[in-house]
């Protein structure tokens, strides 16, 4: 899972598990039952690479790679792809049938779904861009990199091909050894067959798999409407972006001289709506909400409530500065002051400070309290081997060696990085993308932010005051883990459908290249029409607020600023409140992992990341939690069929009209 969440409440698609037997079907084998030793013998795996597969999974991939940066830097964390991306597997396959004979099937569009997964996972990497951007723009140019779509492409396409290429000789053992469950991929498992029930299964089952497909397209094409009339996508403006609050606290007006000696009223005090509190009109966040779940969903609505709402009420009330100005010439640089009328920006570069300790401190808490995993993960791999269903160990060996040189050449001469720092970065991410590993199997968790934050702190030790290494350096971890990360779930998937392990490393290597091009593309079309900070109109002098706020992206940035400055870069006040929340993430991600206290408790992770996303971003997801939780309640059997599916279409729709209307706009100047 490319998201950040470690207790995601993600629907599972249990017509399956337990209708399909119910009805006559084998349905899916036990978990730890004989489903192994025959599945992984040769002559009983299916998936053979034909054209079509490949014309499909690459087409999957282009998309998903497109449309994926959107919902990531939208959301702050990347919905469930594998799910959606067998969707669209399943349109294009069943299309292609149109022309051609018979050929969609289980295994065909568990290839295509992996190859949209890679392309995802490679996508998600758009949080390191937006942390370079943020870090450019926070220090006024003085700290980050520009990243070109060239530089961007060369360097995400030779780190996620290693990341796939080094998981490749650990899929025997975490998947069939180990067995561990790596629940993403067996949602996407069950998906896939769900579209392909048995040919001798009721028609009630097959019914089913019809309306759980209708349910996507439904979601696809409502979501799509609504952004197509947003005044956001500026193609046909009719419905606002979202409501804004009215409300204004510590309400205080005055008479000032305008620019043409005219008297006008100014508002100062806390105004909400330029703090972004609201709801927006997206069923996109309708849809994600629905799919993560209440607890996580009410633990962020904590968060944006202390960030938007609590804090800047003290703020103001207590005079606290926050507010950048330039220095007179006695003294250099700037200097920071109260103000009664704070802007976004200014509150969120205060609140970013307890949200990062909260998700540091937390993060590797949850590591910590999995050093029993750990240890059983280096112990174990001393049985590790490789099976002969899959690419060989020699072309393993041989490409791990080639891209282990493309990108040292690569880091040194685009990002000035040395050669003995790349090396470095790849020998620690062995054991990271390991750990990351298991702990993912275990806990559906992956744990890429802690992992890179923990390499900014060791290379901020190996090369101290140079942020540039530091984010390159992690940067490197994090991609290696994140593609290693989704190759593992595919493995997952294609165990139980039974499909070729060879097969699926080779789509997964074909798609991570043309990810690469679709976020290095995307990536700067979504930010132009988007932005991934405030900005002020030249013209007209008028604010533009970000609507890709990437939690992660700030965080990332945020850390490597601590990690050079010290806690001399901090308000006093804001240095407080990241030490107070640090230890309140230690605390709350101890109480959640005792199994009797975890659905009393707010989630850590949902709280600092709620900090971060916009207040009217979260308000929604809250109301789509609501919306999920009530359904799988009350209506159970209904859920089941419909709740995934048609939340899958609903993120997907937003997103792609998105991305068409970003490019337009971008074509028209």
């Amino acid at each position: 899972m490319s998201h950040e969440e470690p207790d995601l409440e993600v629907p599972e698609a249990k017509l399956l598990k337990d209708e399909l037997k119910a009805l006559g079907s084998a349905g899916l084998p036990p978990a730890g039952a004989t489903e192994v030793p025959l599945i992984e013998r040769l002559e009983h795996l299916k998936g053979d690479l034909t054209v079509k597969s490949i014309i499909a999974g690459l087409l999957v991939a282009a998309l998903m790679g497109a449309t994926y940066p959107y919902m990531v830097l939208k959301l702050g964390f990347g919905p469930n792809v594998s799910v959606v991306a067998a969707f669209f597997g399943f349109l294009l396959l069943k299309l292609f049938d149109v022309v051609g004979r018979q050929h969609y099937n289980r295994w065909q569009n568990n290839l295509v779904e992996a190859a949209g997964t890679s392309a995802s996972q490679t996508a998600f990497m758009c949080v390191l861009l937006g942390a370079f951007d943020i870090l450019r723009h926070n220090t006024n140019g003085v700290l980050g990199i520009e990243l070109t779509p060239a530089m961007a492409f060369l360097w995400l396409t030779t780190a996620c091909t290693l990341g796939v290429l080094l998981a490749v000789p650990l899929r025997r053992h975490f998947v069939v050894d180990e067995k561990l469950p790596y629940v993403d991929g067996m949602a996407a498992a069950e998906t896939i067959l769900v579209m392909d029930p048995p040919r001798d299964a009721s028609a009630t089952i097959k019914r089913n798999a019809l309306r759980a497909f209708r349910a996507v397209m439904w979601g696809v094409v409502l979501s799509g409407l609504v952004m197509l009339f947003r005044e956001d996508t500026k193609l046909f403006p009719f419905i606002p972006e979202g409501w804004e609050a009215p409300w204004v606290f510590l309400h205080r007006v005055t008479l000032e001289v305008g620019p043409n000696n005219t008297l006008s009223q100014v508002v100062h005090g806390v105004v909400l709506a330029n703090l972004a509190v609201g709801a927006s009109y997206s069923l996109l966040s309708i849809g994600s909400g629905m799919i993560i779940g209440l607890r996580i969903t009410l633990s962020m609505l904590i968060g944006i409530l202390l960030a938007w709402v609590i804090v800047p009420y003290f703020l103001v009330k207590y005079g606290v500065p926050i507010h950048h100005v330039k220095a007179g010439h006695e003294v250099a640089g700037a200097v920071m002051v109260a103000t009664d009328t704070p802007t976004r920006t200014e509150v969120l570069f205060w609140v970013m400070w307890p949200a990062t300790g909260m998700l540091v401190a937390g993060g590797l808490t949850a590591l910590a309290l999995r050093w029993g995993i750990l240890i059983a993960t280096f112990r174990s791999l001393r049985t590790a081997k490789i099976g002969s269903n899959e690419l060989p160990l020699s072309f393993v060996a041989t490409g791990v060696a080639i891209c282990a040189v493309a990108l040292c050449i690569v880091q040194a001469t685009l990002l000035a990085m040395p050669v003995w720092m790349t090396i470095a970065a790849m020998v620690l991410s062995l054991p990271l993308m390991l750990v990351g590993l298991r702990v993912l199997g275990e806990t559906n968790w992956g744990p890429i932010s802690a992992v890179s934050n923990m390499m900014q702190g060791v290379f901020a030790a190996l090369a101290p005051g140079n942020v540039m290494a530091n984010m390159v350096a992690s940067g490197t971890t994090g991609t290696i883990a994140t593609s290693s990360e989704a190759i593992m779930q595919d493995y997952r998937c294609g165990q139980i459908i039974g499909t070729k392990p060879r097969n699926l490393t080779i789509m997964q290597l074909l798609a991570v290249p043309v990810g690469a091009a679709a976020v290095s593309w995307m990536y700067p079309v979504l930010v132009s029409a988007y932005h991934i900070f405030d900005t002020t109109d030249p013209v007209t002098g008028k604010v533009i607020k970000a609507q890709l706020t990437s939690p992660i992206s700030n965080k990332w940035s945020g850390f490597a600023q601590i990690l050079k400055d010290g806690a001399s870069a901090l308000p006093t006040s804001a240095l407080y409140a990241l030490v107070i929340f640090s230890v309140l993430g230690i605390v709350l991600t101890v109480l959640e992992s005792k199994p009797r206290f975890k659905k009393y408790v707010p989630s850590p992770t949902g709280i600092g990341i709620g900090i971060l996303v916009p207040f009217s971003v979260v308000l929604t997801m809250f109301f789509g939690g609501i919306a999920g939780y009530v359904w799988e309640k009350w209506f159970k059997a209904s859920a089941d069929v419909y709740l995934l599916p048609l939340a899958s279409g609903l993120i997907a729709g937003e997103a792609l009209v998105a991305v068409f209307a970003s490019i337009y706009l971008a074509a028209i100047g």
